[in-house]
């Protein structure tokens, strides 16, 4: 009898933690759509007046005469997003080899309470410190270096101080990838004659060459996103940059300087759930094609 009575209650245990961690995957799941949902309802009003073509490859945005184009923002967007992703991405490749394969134990110790902390930084004092910084090192030394007479309010700056703010989030994964490296597998390539070097580029990265892609794009889809620290520095002038030189802007940008101003403009605050709306699909696409590349680089190993 008791072990009749032990085994339901187990069994109602086992069900109700199923139960719990289902419904958590539901909400996991549910999530993205209501936000996609929601973004999508508050762009009808805007979507119904314009074509959706009309609207990604226009160059002209005056709110006041019922013109929104996007297309200046989102090459904009991507500027400063991909320019970001290039510093960050040997840098933090980098630094994650140094601190696994060369330096000595203590060194990684120190280092993980200080990349901690560069990610713990408000993205408003990393904006500061792009204004009194980077700008004014760019309109001093890097833009006379190629003959160029600039404000330094540009997308280097931008991508610059992205870079930093990313920087945290993919190392801290690219350490991890690198420390569950089986040791088994570098001291066999040692074995059979490999360099130290060799060992690394050879067969630790092509090992965890997924991980690594997977590290980039999530890195970059939060890019995408960053707002504050970007808009401060960028210039916001709404002109498609030609140069790295030449001010931008982003689509997190124009939402968060616009939205809350000038709402009894005829569809402005459609037209800004637009960008919001244009920035969310642009992510998930990325995704989708982050994962594609991991899936083939997988099938290549």
């Amino acid at each position: 009898m008791n072990l009749r009575r032990f085994n339901i209650e187990r069994h109602l245990r086992n069900r109700m933690h199923s139960a719990w961690m289902l419904c958590s995957l539901v909400v996991v799941m549910v999530v993205p759509l209501l936000l996609f949902a929601g973004l999508a309802c508050k762009s009808l009003p805007l979507l119904s007046d314009h074509s959706v073509l009309s609207l990604l490859f226009s160059r002209e945005w005056k709110p006041m005469s019922g013109h929104f184009g996007f297309y200046t923002f989102i090459i904009s967007s991507l500027w400063v997003t991909v320019l970001a992703l290039l510093i960050a991405a040997p840098v933090c490749l980098l630094t994650a080899i140094h601190l696994t394969q060369y330096a000595r134990r203590w060194v990684l110790h120190l280092m993980h309470p200080v990349i901690d902390l560069l990610s713990g930084i408000p993205s408003v004092i990393i904006g500061v410190w792009g204004i009194l910084v980077i700008v004014p090192a760019i309109s001093k030394y890097a833009g006379p270096l190629f003959g160029k007479t600039v404000s330094g309010y540009s997308i280097l700056a931008g991508s610059v101080v992205l870079a930093i703010m990313i920087i945290p989030f993919i190392l801290n994964i690219l350490i991890e990838l690198f420390q569950n490296i089986p040791v088994e597998l570098k001291e066999a390539s040692l074995s059979l004659g490999a360099t130290k070097w060799q060992t690394i580029k050879l067969v630790l990265i092509r090992k965890i060459m997924p991980g690594i892609v997977s590290s980039f794009a999530l890195g970059m889809s939060r890019a995408f996103g960053e707002t504050i620290a970007v808009l401060m520095v960028v210039g916001n002038v709404t002109q498609i940059p030609k140069s790295i030189f030449h001010p931008g802007y982003p689509l997190p940008a124009l939402i968060a300087n616009n939205y809350g101003e000038m709402l009894s403009v005829p569809l402005y605050d459609s037209a800004l759930m637009l960008a919001a709306l244009i920035l969310f699909v642009i992510v998930i696409c990325f995704h989708f094609l982050s994962r594609v590349v991991v899936i083939r680089s997988e099938k290549f190993q």
